[in-house]
């Protein structure tokens, strides 16, 4: 059998990986590895490994690579011991191909262990811009040039990753796995998400999800009380997700727990990933700067409200609208989003440019077959 190990080490990146690891577990050819660490072993975002764990997926492997501190430079020790680590793993697993997500510390520590192990490496959702404020833009496209084969989730990042220089043969648009949860998955009810997470479905609410930037020069403005100010002056009932642990995310996390004993608002550390779908699914928006407000968002067609420069450049459908670090700008934005009746007729006729919900079977079926010899491992530029 063909041995692949997985990489993740966020919430946010498993979540999107699942339907891509139950089909490599169901597949008769092919074997998985999952290799956990990161966020998931952490009490402060929830210990989500056991979350993995119930889901019926058995763990080869884990890595700690969440070093403490709130800084850029965490990030970069955060990589190098986890090319440390996640080489001896994949010396003990022995995988023939590596598979990564996205654009964290993990996926490319992970991915500079593979290419130096002679261990053909997979990059699901490469090719992507997202220009604002954050390092994540050359970390994907340095997973990029550290891979061999590319799942690229839209037409414009396939055509961005081979004018890197990547060999056609190399690059399948397969769209993003997120998508097959949203078409696919059964995702919870709304009884069972009210009584979980305490929303009133008959009234307006907003689901915040807001990750701090770690390019800014200096210690960047309290972006999250600002968008918790805004919602409070408009008083709309508000789930709100914990960051990622990125520089400056503890900060947020203050933030946070400076509103949370206001009545309009419910924090939790983690969301199992159905769930937040579900959450978003009937949200009256979504607010903040997660990438979910532009890829999945679509197709449930919700409004979303994108805070900042970190999504700036990623390919979009008619449902977001843009503004900056501003309370007033946010609070304006956020109106909009609830009650602008010309703007909503155009959101519930949205087409989305991120898939068809079919990825998890396209990346299966070329991990099946890609011929793993001399010309997949070594890489030749095309110009």
């Amino acid at each position: 059998m063909r041995k692949i190990a997985v990489i993740t080490g966020a919430r946010s990146e498993y979540g999107i990986l699942k339907p891509v690891l139950s089909a490599i577990q169901k597949h008769p050819r092919l074997k998985l590895q999952l290799v956990v660490g990161g966020m998931h072993l952490s009490k402060q975002f929830g210990y989500t490994i056991n979350e993995i764990k119930k889901d019926g997926f058995r763990v080869a492997a884990t890595f700690n690579t969440l070093l403490t501190g709130d800084t850029g430079a965490r990030m970069a020790q955060s990589a190098g011991t986890g090319i440390i680590q996640f080489t001896k793993i994949f010396k003990r697993l022995k995988p023939d191909i590596v598979v990564v997500l996205g654009d964290r510390e993990e996926p490319f520590a992970a991915a500079v262990a593979g290419l130096c192990s002679d261990i053909p490496v997979a990059h699901i959702a490469g090719g992507e811009v997202a220009t604002g404020g954050h390092i994540d833009e050359a970390i994907r496209f340095s997973i990029t040039k550290f891979s061999h084969i590319h799942f690229a989730c839209t037409k414009q990042s396939a055509e961005r990753i081979k004018k890197l220089g990547e060999e056609p043969w190399r690059v399948h648009r397969t769209g993003s796995p997120a998508l097959d949860t949203i078409l696919h998955a059964l995702l919870p009810g709304k009884d069972e998400l009210a009584k979980k997470y305490k929303i009133d479905f008959r009234k307006p609410y907003a689901l915040v999800i807001q990750h701090p930037l770690t390019l800014e020069f200096g210690a960047p403005p309290h972006e999250m009380r600002m968008t918790l100010g805004a919602l409070k002056e408009l008083d709309v009932a508000s789930i709100v997700v914990y960051p990622n642990s990125d520089t400056y995310a503890r900060r947020m996390v203050s933030d946070i727990k400076a509103f949370e004993k206001l009545p309009f608002m419910h924090a939790y550390k983690n969301v199992p990933f159905e769930d937040y779908l579900g959450l978003l699914k009937h949200t009256s928006v979504i607010v903040g700067n997660s990438s979910s407000a532009i890829i999945e968002a679509p197709s449930f067609r919700v409004p979303a409200v994108n805070i900042g420069p970190r999504q700036g450049g990623r390919e979009r459908a008619g449902n977001v609208i843009d503004v900056d670090y501003n309370k007033e700008h946010i609070r304006k934005a956020i109106k909009k989003a609830l009650h602008d009746t010309r703007f909503l007729r155009k959101v519930k006729h949205l087409k989305s440019p991120y898939g068809d919900g079919h990825a998890a079977k396209k990346i299966v079926d070329i991990l099946d077959t890609v011929k793993i010899d001399e010309a997949l491992l070594h890489k030749k530029i095309t110009y």
